[in-house]
């Protein structure tokens, strides 16, 4: 009975609540801290997993904190409470976003051997973060989750304590305050006008009498998700944090980043959604190319490894962005292609995470066993490990969007839909994609093959596991990807692009 009527703020008040506790348990000692954390991760993963079960039988799911009854969001008729709403959409996000901090938290067993009863309680608050970040209804939970996020990972960012990755930490915070200022802006000009802040509730009073003050405050929400996104113009913390934070706190930092375009494209398509005109979906789409543009041509001349992996991560966002702004450009009604460009966007969405996931963790362990980053001082280490070539190879071939992988089946459907909207934009995609492709052979090439540059130390099985459960899922996505558009990615999308069903089911 509690799991069904509160499972929704369960999910995010599990991992906040362990947050909090992990220094004391750490007293236990690290096994059982271990098992707290990952037990409490476990217990959001299935409350997430019940509530998007709920959410594909029955719809729109909304949870109003404080009320006698959870479901009721507007007392007296007024939505005054502080909401949590679920739909298909942001369920797959926070399903996805679990799965994988899930993972990065068993990597990170062995391979933060220092501070540990400081990176753990950071790690569930950010998770805790992420996940109000996707569930949430309102717009002053938003902000609240949006600055735990920020201040948890620039915590973590500067985790090895070295002037390089305070360096890191500090140009994030400057980006996450500057952000944040831009989105409380724009709060506070719909609060201004409308007194609420109720996300369907603004959405409603908007569809009815949108003015200038409306169009500023999305101007201010965009820009400030841009900024936690990553994506061109705003992406020169990303090269920063990738190479100075650890291989698990990039991780999540892509969640974070996951989390903030998925905030953006809710309150496009559901909160602005029966009144926008093309022209935001166009700045996205431009916005995504140059994205793929400046992310390729940057990462050919890059040597050290987490740095070249972050620049491919500016131009994988792109696709998503291309794909997701293509479909926006033909809101409120998406014809055939529109759709297919909205559904190749949000696939690749999942995509990026898993497979620069993957990426990012491989490059963690090359520097667990090595100690280097440098791609020039490596060489030879398919001699000494297969599984982390096997798991290299995966990687880079999802991201390049080689078949039979997941990153080939979304960026296909974004090549074939884009292409009716403007070809120019499916040659900007195809031609990124090769340019990664020859950047990964590089990398391949100076990591894994030639003579030895010195023998590595041993992998431990707790980081492998991760990985190859992130490369089966890779290959599955990229096996049976009409298996997973139907049941999953077409109701995410066919979330989005029904505004006035989603106000309904939230009040």
């Amino acid at each position: 009975m509690i799991l069904s009527e509160h499972a929704l703020i369960l999910a995010i008040a599990i991992p906040l609540l362990a947050g909090f506790t992990t220094p004391l348990i750490s007293r236990l000692g690290g096994k059982i801290r271990n098992l707290w954390v990952i037990g409490s991760l476990i217990i959001s993963l299935i409350c997430v997993s019940y509530q998007f079960f709920e959410v594909m039988a029955k719809g729109v799911q909304a949870y109003s904190l404080g009320a006698t009854i959870p479901s009721l969001t507007s007392p007296d008729g007024l939505p005054i409470r502080i909401i949590l709403e679920a739909d298909a959409m942001n369920g797959l996000i926070a399903f996805i976003a679990l799965l994988v901090a899930l993972l990065a938290t068993v990597y990170s067993w062995k391979f933060i051997s220092e501070r540990e009863e400081k990176f753990y309680p950071l790690l569930l608050l950010l998770t805790a973060g992420i996940l109000g970040m996707a569930f949430t209804g309102d717009f002053f939970t938003l902000f609240v989750f949006v600055e735990i996020t920020s201040i948890s990972l620039a915590a973590l960012i500067s985790f090895f304590r070295r002037g390089e990755s305070f360096e890191a930490a500090f140009k994030y915070m400057v980006l996450s305050a500057t952000g944040a200022l831009f989105l409380l802006f724009g709060v506070g000009l719909l609060y201004g006008q409308y007194g609420l802040l109720n996300m369907a509730a603004i959405a409603n009073e908007i569809s009815i009498n949108y003015s200038f003050l409306d169009g500023a405050a999305l101007a201010l929400l965009v820009a400030s998700l841009l900024l936690k996104s990553g994506s061109v113009p705003v992406h020169w913390w990303r090269p920063d944090v990738y190479q100075e934070a650890p291989a698990p706190v990039i991780v999540l930092s892509l969640l974070s980043s996951l989390a903030g375009l998925y905030v953006l494209f809710r309150i496009a398509f559901s909160v602005f959604g029966l009144v926008l005109t093309p022209t935001l979906g166009w700045v996205i789409v431009a916005l995504g190319a140059g994205s793929i543009l400046v992310g390729v041509l940057m990462a050919l001349p890059q040597n050290n490894l987490k740095r070249l992996i972050a620049y491919v991560a500016v131009a994988e966002i792109g696709y998503a962005m291309l794909g997701i702004g293509a479909g926006l450009t033909q809101m409120p009604s998406l014809n055939g292609f529109g759709f297919a460009a909205l559904s190749g966007g949000i696939f690749h969405m999942v995509n990026d995470l898993l497979n620069l996931g993957l990426l990012l963790l491989v490059a963690g362990a090359i520097y667990y066993s090595t100690g280097e980053r440098d791609i020039n001082r490596l060489g030879g280490l398919a001699r000494h490990s297969r599984s982390l070539t096997f798991l290299f190879l995966v990687g880079m071939l999802a991201v390049s969007g080689i078949p039979p992988l997941n990153g080939f089946a979304s960026k296909l459907l974004i090549y074939e839909s884009v292409f009716f909207f403007n070809p120019l934009l499916s040659i900007i995609g195809i031609l990124g994609s090769i340019i990664i492709l020859a950047v990964f052979v590089k990398v391949f090439a100076f990591v894994f093959l030639g003579p030895p540059a010195k023998k590595p130390a041993k992998i431990p099985f707790s980081m492998i596991l991760p990985m190859l459960v992130l490369a089966f899922i890779i290959l599955f996505l990229g096996l049976f990807p009409h298996l997973v558009l139907e049941s999953l990615i077409v109701p995410a999308s066919e979330s989005l692009i029904n505004p006035s069903q989603w106000i309904g089911g939230v009040l």
